[in-house]
Protein backbone atom coordinates (compact mmCIF):
# COMPACT_ATOMS: atom_id res chain seq x y z
CA UNK A 1 0.00 0.00 0.00
CA UNK A 2 1.33 3.42 -0.85
CA UNK A 3 2.05 5.48 2.37
CA UNK A 4 0.69 8.92 2.01
CA UNK A 5 2.02 12.55 3.75
CA UNK A 6 0.97 15.76 3.13
CA UNK A 7 2.10 17.94 0.20
CA UNK A 8 1.71 21.34 -2.06
CA UNK A 9 1.00 20.26 -5.68
CA UNK A 10 0.70 21.86 -8.86
CA UNK A 11 -2.30 19.94 -11.05
CA UNK A 12 -1.89 23.36 -13.87
CA UNK A 13 0.60 26.16 -14.22
CA UNK A 14 -1.05 29.69 -12.86
CA UNK A 15 -0.97 32.24 -10.19
CA UNK A 16 -0.95 30.93 -6.50
CA UNK A 17 -4.28 29.69 -6.16
CA UNK A 18 -2.61 26.83 -8.38
CA UNK A 19 -1.20 25.45 -5.16
CA UNK A 20 -2.97 23.00 -3.56
CA UNK A 21 -2.34 21.78 -0.29
CA UNK A 22 -3.29 17.87 -0.27
CA UNK A 23 -2.54 14.24 0.28
CA UNK A 24 0.26 13.05 -1.71
CA UNK A 25 2.48 10.01 -1.97
CA UNK A 26 4.89 9.44 0.03
CA UNK A 27 8.60 9.33 -1.98
CA UNK A 28 10.17 5.94 -1.48
CA UNK A 29 14.01 5.77 -1.24
CA UNK A 30 16.14 4.79 -4.42
CA UNK A 31 19.87 4.51 -4.39
CA UNK A 32 22.12 6.90 -2.87
CA UNK A 33 19.22 8.97 -1.53
CA UNK A 34 18.26 10.01 2.45
CA UNK A 35 14.43 10.13 3.29
CA UNK A 36 13.87 13.83 4.81
CA UNK A 37 10.92 14.48 7.33
CA UNK A 38 10.77 18.10 6.39
CA UNK A 39 10.73 20.86 9.09
CA UNK A 40 11.16 23.98 6.75
CA UNK A 41 11.26 24.84 3.36
CA UNK A 42 12.59 27.62 2.05
CA UNK A 43 11.46 29.96 -1.27
CA UNK A 44 13.21 30.88 -3.88
CA UNK A 45 12.66 32.86 -7.67
CA UNK A 46 12.29 29.18 -9.05
CA UNK A 47 9.30 27.91 -7.04
CA UNK A 48 6.90 30.88 -9.01
CA UNK A 49 8.85 30.64 -12.28
CA UNK A 50 7.79 26.92 -12.70
CA UNK A 51 4.62 27.56 -10.79
CA UNK A 52 3.97 30.17 -13.89
CA UNK A 53 5.04 27.48 -16.61
CA UNK A 54 8.66 28.85 -16.59
CA UNK A 55 7.34 31.85 -19.09
CA UNK A 56 10.61 33.76 -18.92
CA UNK A 57 12.92 31.25 -20.65
CA UNK A 58 12.91 30.59 -24.35
CA UNK A 59 10.60 27.44 -25.55
CA UNK A 60 13.26 25.64 -26.21
CA UNK A 61 14.53 25.73 -22.48
CA UNK A 62 11.20 25.11 -20.92
CA UNK A 63 10.76 22.08 -19.10
CA UNK A 64 8.65 19.45 -19.99
CA UNK A 65 6.08 18.85 -16.96
CA UNK A 66 3.72 15.90 -15.95
CA UNK A 67 0.92 17.31 -13.19
CA UNK A 68 1.20 17.13 -10.87
CA UNK A 69 4.05 18.04 -9.50
CA UNK A 70 5.47 19.30 -6.14
CA UNK A 71 7.12 22.43 -6.09
CA UNK A 72 10.23 24.00 -4.40
CA UNK A 73 14.22 22.82 -3.66
CA UNK A 74 15.24 24.15 -0.17
CA UNK A 75 14.63 22.02 2.82
CA UNK A 76 16.05 21.52 6.47
CA UNK A 77 14.51 18.15 8.18
CA UNK A 78 15.72 15.21 10.15
CA UNK A 79 16.78 11.88 8.66
CA UNK A 80 13.90 9.62 8.49
CA UNK A 81 15.59 6.49 6.47
CA UNK A 82 19.10 6.44 4.27
CA UNK A 83 19.20 3.91 1.27
CA UNK A 84 21.71 1.05 1.80
CA UNK A 85 24.44 2.31 -0.16
CA UNK A 86 24.71 5.94 1.67
CA UNK A 87 27.23 6.74 3.99
CA UNK A 88 27.65 9.61 6.06
CA UNK A 89 24.07 10.13 6.96
CA UNK A 90 21.86 8.20 9.71
CA UNK A 91 18.33 8.59 10.92
CA UNK A 92 17.78 11.20 13.43
CA UNK A 93 20.74 13.31 11.95
CA UNK A 94 19.50 17.82 10.89
CA UNK A 95 20.55 18.14 7.39
CA UNK A 96 19.71 20.75 5.19
CA UNK A 97 20.02 20.30 1.43
CA UNK A 98 18.81 22.40 -1.92
CA UNK A 99 17.21 19.23 -3.80
CA UNK A 100 17.84 18.54 -7.41
CA UNK A 101 18.78 21.49 -9.04
CA UNK A 102 18.84 22.45 -11.99
CA UNK A 103 17.99 18.65 -12.62
CA UNK A 104 14.95 18.95 -10.61
CA UNK A 105 13.33 22.03 -13.08
CA UNK A 106 10.62 20.29 -14.51
CA UNK A 107 8.92 19.41 -10.74
CA UNK A 108 11.11 16.37 -9.54
CA UNK A 109 13.12 18.53 -6.73
CA UNK A 110 9.48 18.10 -4.23
CA UNK A 111 10.39 20.45 -1.63
CA UNK A 112 7.10 21.52 -0.57
CA UNK A 113 6.41 18.38 1.22
CA UNK A 114 6.43 16.73 4.60
CA UNK A 115 8.83 14.16 3.26
CA UNK A 116 11.72 14.15 0.54
CA UNK A 117 13.94 11.94 -0.98
CA UNK A 118 17.09 13.85 -1.36
CA UNK A 119 20.38 12.15 -3.23
CA UNK A 120 23.35 12.19 -0.62
CA UNK A 121 25.69 14.10 -2.44
CA UNK A 122 23.41 17.50 -2.02
CA UNK A 123 22.64 17.15 1.42
CA UNK A 124 24.92 18.57 4.61
CA UNK A 125 24.65 18.36 8.11
CA UNK A 126 22.23 21.40 9.12
CA UNK A 127 24.30 24.42 11.07
CA UNK A 128 23.47 23.21 14.75
CA UNK A 129 23.69 27.19 15.60
CA UNK A 130 20.53 28.14 13.87
CA UNK A 131 16.89 26.57 13.76
CA UNK A 132 15.35 24.64 10.54
CA UNK A 133 13.72 27.60 9.70
CA UNK A 134 16.85 29.52 9.12
CA UNK A 135 18.74 26.28 7.73
CA UNK A 136 15.53 26.00 5.36
CA UNK A 137 16.37 29.96 4.00
CA UNK A 138 20.01 29.07 3.14
CA UNK A 139 20.68 26.33 0.25
CA UNK A 140 19.61 28.02 -2.99
CA UNK A 141 20.57 31.92 -1.95
CA UNK A 142 24.08 31.03 -0.23
CA UNK A 143 24.80 28.41 -2.64
CA UNK A 144 24.41 31.34 -5.53
CA UNK A 145 26.26 33.78 -3.54
CA UNK A 146 28.69 30.90 -2.50
CA UNK A 147 29.42 29.77 -6.85
CA UNK A 148 29.06 33.34 -7.71
CA UNK A 149 31.95 34.85 -5.37
CA UNK A 150 33.75 32.09 -4.00
CA UNK A 151 33.75 28.70 -5.90
CA UNK A 152 31.85 27.31 -8.49
CA UNK A 153 32.55 23.96 -7.40
CA UNK A 154 31.84 21.87 -10.71
CA UNK A 155 33.02 21.03 -14.24
CA UNK A 156 29.61 21.43 -15.98
CA UNK A 157 29.57 23.37 -19.40
CA UNK A 158 27.95 26.60 -18.84
CA UNK A 159 24.60 27.26 -21.43
CA UNK A 160 24.55 30.77 -20.70
CA UNK A 161 27.99 31.81 -22.23
CA UNK A 162 31.43 29.93 -24.07
CA UNK A 163 33.50 29.96 -20.87
CA UNK A 164 32.88 28.91 -16.95
CA UNK A 165 32.41 31.64 -14.60
CA UNK A 166 35.54 32.38 -12.57
CA UNK A 167 35.16 34.33 -9.21
CA UNK A 168 37.27 36.82 -8.79
CA UNK A 169 39.50 37.89 -5.36
CA UNK A 170 37.40 40.48 -3.89
CA UNK A 171 39.88 41.45 -0.22
CA UNK A 172 40.38 45.17 -0.76
CA UNK A 173 38.37 45.38 -3.76
CA UNK A 174 34.99 47.40 -3.91
CA UNK A 175 31.74 45.45 -4.60
CA UNK A 176 28.50 47.21 -5.51
CA UNK A 177 25.25 44.48 -4.90
CA UNK A 178 21.33 45.41 -6.12
CA UNK A 179 18.71 43.72 -4.54
CA UNK A 180 21.21 43.63 -1.41
CA UNK A 181 18.17 42.83 0.94
CA UNK A 182 16.64 39.88 -1.18
CA UNK A 183 17.55 36.32 -0.39
CA UNK A 184 20.45 36.24 -2.70
CA UNK A 185 21.51 39.93 -2.55
CA UNK A 186 21.56 39.72 1.46
CA UNK A 187 24.39 36.84 1.61
CA UNK A 188 26.13 38.42 -1.17
CA UNK A 189 26.99 41.28 0.82
CA UNK A 190 27.83 39.40 3.99
CA UNK A 191 30.24 36.79 1.74
CA UNK A 192 31.72 39.85 0.43
CA UNK A 193 32.42 41.19 3.59
CA UNK A 194 33.66 37.92 5.00
CA UNK A 195 36.36 37.78 2.13
CA UNK A 196 36.97 41.85 2.84
CA UNK A 197 35.63 43.85 0.74
CA UNK A 198 33.97 47.15 0.65
CA UNK A 199 30.96 46.77 0.64
CA UNK A 200 28.24 49.35 -1.07
CA UNK A 201 24.25 47.88 -0.74
CA UNK A 202 21.70 49.35 -2.92
CA UNK A 203 17.77 48.26 -1.97
CA UNK A 204 14.95 50.39 -1.02
CA UNK A 205 15.29 52.64 1.84
CA UNK A 206 13.62 50.14 4.28
CA UNK A 207 16.25 47.83 4.14
CA UNK A 208 19.13 50.41 5.44
CA UNK A 209 19.32 49.69 8.48
CA UNK A 210 19.62 45.39 7.89
CA UNK A 211 22.07 46.07 5.35
CA UNK A 212 24.56 48.07 7.56
CA UNK A 213 23.82 45.43 10.32
CA UNK A 214 24.79 43.10 7.56
CA UNK A 215 27.98 44.79 7.12
CA UNK A 216 27.48 46.81 4.38
CA UNK A 217 29.78 50.18 4.28
CA UNK A 218 27.61 52.36 2.01
CA UNK A 219 23.91 52.33 1.17
CA UNK A 220 22.25 53.86 -1.64
CA UNK A 221 18.22 54.16 -1.63
CA UNK A 222 17.24 53.20 -5.42
CA UNK A 223 13.98 55.06 -4.81
CA UNK A 224 15.74 58.55 -4.28
CA UNK A 225 18.71 58.22 -6.53
CA UNK A 226 19.89 55.87 -9.43
CA UNK A 227 23.14 54.34 -8.20
CA UNK A 228 24.88 54.28 -11.99
CA UNK A 229 24.73 57.20 -11.70
CA UNK A 230 26.44 58.50 -8.53
CA UNK A 231 28.99 55.32 -8.03
CA UNK A 232 32.24 54.50 -10.12
CA UNK A 233 35.51 53.19 -10.29
CA UNK A 234 33.89 50.02 -8.54
CA UNK A 235 35.75 46.69 -9.05
CA UNK A 236 32.69 43.98 -9.18
CA UNK A 237 29.29 44.88 -9.39
CA UNK A 238 26.67 41.71 -8.04
CA UNK A 239 23.31 42.33 -9.77
CA UNK A 240 21.30 40.06 -7.69
CA UNK A 241 18.11 41.83 -9.85
CA UNK A 242 19.45 41.46 -13.27
CA UNK A 243 17.61 41.24 -16.42
CA UNK A 244 17.68 43.60 -19.37
CA UNK A 245 18.66 46.14 -16.94
CA UNK A 246 21.45 44.74 -15.84
CA UNK A 247 23.57 46.71 -18.46
CA UNK A 248 23.24 50.23 -16.94
CA UNK A 249 25.91 49.35 -14.23
CA UNK A 250 28.67 48.40 -16.65
CA UNK A 251 29.86 52.37 -16.21
CA UNK A 252 30.06 52.16 -12.50
CA UNK A 253 33.08 49.61 -13.24
CA UNK A 254 36.23 50.16 -13.74
CA UNK A 255 38.81 48.74 -16.53
CA UNK A 256 39.05 45.36 -15.77
CA UNK A 257 36.39 45.26 -13.29
CA UNK A 258 33.39 42.38 -13.94
CA UNK A 259 29.64 42.75 -13.59
CA UNK A 260 27.73 39.02 -12.51
CA UNK A 261 24.00 39.48 -13.28
CA UNK A 262 22.36 36.60 -11.04
CA UNK A 263 19.62 36.32 -13.41
CA UNK A 264 20.94 36.79 -17.29
CA UNK A 265 18.19 36.83 -19.40
CA UNK A 266 17.71 39.77 -21.36
CA UNK A 267 21.08 41.60 -20.52
CA UNK A 268 21.87 42.97 -23.91
CA UNK A 269 25.35 45.30 -23.20
CA UNK A 270 28.00 42.71 -24.54
CA UNK A 271 29.37 45.40 -27.14
CA UNK A 272 29.50 48.26 -24.40
CA UNK A 273 31.67 45.84 -21.94
CA UNK A 274 34.29 44.58 -24.58
CA UNK A 275 34.34 48.86 -24.63
CA UNK A 276 34.47 49.43 -21.83
CA UNK A 277 37.04 46.70 -20.57
CA UNK A 278 34.85 45.02 -18.55
CA UNK A 279 33.99 41.01 -17.71
CA UNK A 280 30.82 40.08 -17.94
CA UNK A 281 29.82 36.22 -16.12
CA UNK A 282 27.03 34.16 -14.67
CA UNK A 283 26.51 31.03 -13.86
CA UNK A 284 23.80 28.37 -13.10
CA UNK A 285 23.67 27.78 -9.29
CA UNK A 286 23.89 23.60 -8.80
CA UNK A 287 23.24 21.31 -6.01
CA UNK A 288 26.17 20.45 -3.80
CA UNK A 289 26.18 19.26 -0.13
CA UNK A 290 29.54 19.20 0.17
CA UNK A 291 29.60 23.30 -0.16
CA UNK A 292 26.39 23.32 1.95
CA UNK A 293 29.04 21.63 4.66
CA UNK A 294 31.48 23.90 3.93
CA UNK A 295 29.53 26.93 4.47
CA UNK A 296 28.11 25.59 8.16
CA UNK A 297 31.41 26.56 10.34
CA UNK A 298 29.70 30.35 9.14
CA UNK A 299 26.30 29.71 9.41
CA UNK A 300 27.41 28.46 13.36
CA UNK A 301 29.11 30.91 14.18
CA UNK A 302 27.03 34.27 12.87
CA UNK A 303 30.04 34.98 10.35
CA UNK A 304 26.86 35.37 8.30
CA UNK A 305 23.20 34.85 8.73
CA UNK A 306 19.75 33.87 6.90
CA UNK A 307 17.34 37.30 7.12
CA UNK A 308 13.63 35.72 7.05
CA UNK A 309 11.42 37.91 5.98
CA UNK A 310 8.17 36.01 6.70
CA UNK A 311 6.56 32.58 7.80
CA UNK A 312 4.06 30.95 6.52
CA UNK A 313 2.91 27.20 7.48
CA UNK A 314 3.56 24.49 4.59
CA UNK A 315 -0.66 24.78 4.19
CA UNK A 316 -0.05 28.09 3.68
CA UNK A 317 2.22 28.31 0.36
CA UNK A 318 -0.45 30.00 -1.33
CA UNK A 319 0.12 32.82 0.51
CA UNK A 320 3.58 32.75 0.73
CA UNK A 321 3.70 32.87 -2.89
CA UNK A 322 1.39 36.01 -2.71
CA UNK A 323 3.73 37.73 -0.77
CA UNK A 324 6.43 37.19 -2.74
CA UNK A 325 4.77 38.37 -5.82
CA UNK A 326 4.11 41.83 -3.37
CA UNK A 327 7.89 42.23 -3.59
CA UNK A 328 10.50 44.43 -1.52
CA UNK A 329 11.03 40.78 0.52
CA UNK A 330 13.79 41.41 3.49
CA UNK A 331 15.94 37.76 3.52
CA UNK A 332 13.75 34.84 2.45
CA UNK A 333 9.93 33.65 2.84
CA UNK A 334 9.60 29.95 4.49
CA UNK A 335 7.17 27.41 4.94
CA UNK A 336 6.85 25.31 8.02
CA UNK A 337 5.87 21.84 8.69
CA UNK A 338 3.99 21.64 11.97
CA UNK A 339 5.43 18.26 13.80
CA UNK A 340 1.33 17.18 14.27
CA UNK A 341 1.37 16.87 10.41
CA UNK A 342 4.21 14.72 10.54
CA UNK A 343 2.86 11.10 10.09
Amino acid sequence: MTKIMKAVRLHAFGGPEQLIYEDAPKPALKSGEVLVRVHAVGLNPPDWYLREGYKMLPPEWQPKVSFPIVPGTDVSGVVDAVADDVRGFAAGDEVYAMVRFPAGLAGESSAYAEYVAVPATELALKPSGIDHVHAAGAPMSVLTAWQFLIDLGHNEPNPLQPHQHEPVPLAGKTVLVNGAAGGVGHLVVQLAKWREARVIAVASGGHETFLRDLGADHFIDYGKVKPEEVVGDVDLVVDAVGGPATARFLPTLKRGGALYPIFPLGFDGSDEANRLGVTVSTTQVRSNGAQLAEIVPLLDSGLIRVGVDSIFTLAEARKAHERAAAGHIRGKIVLTVARGQLA
